[in-house]
């Protein structure tokens, strides 16, 4: 799940305008395809990092709602990608994010 993951992010990535508003939205999310920078970003506790633990403390407390999150997040969590409630994150970024990784999750993006 966690390779599916990261090849669909990629193939997002380079998919779409760099510009786009989902592009952006997306931000987070790289750090979960690439360790060293999310261990980077953890260590000086950056707002990347403070957005990406508001998404996984989000999609924890939305699994009824995507349930293919739950083996999703148990896989990232074997990373150390934990959620935390930073609060600095829009609920409007949050649903798009979230909506964005179970799109992956589907295979939207699998080529």
């Amino acid at each position: 799940m966690y390779r599916i993951f990261c090849e669909s992010y990629k193939n997002f990535i380079d998919s779409m305008d760099k510009e786009s508003y989902r592009v952006k939205v997306s931000e987070p999310l790289s750090l979960i395809v690439d360790l060293d920078k999310f261990k980077k970003e953890k260590d000086s506790k950056s707002d990347l990092y403070k957005k990406l633990c508001d998404l996984v403390n989000f999609m924890n407390n939305n699994i009824q709602k995507f349930p293919r999150l739950k083996a999703f997040l148990w896989t990232i969590e074997a990373r150390d990608i934990k959620g935390e409630d930073f609060n600095v994150s829009t609920l409007d970024e949050l649903q798009e994010q979230t909506k964005l990784v179970n799109s992956f999750l589907k295979l939207a993006y699998w080529y």
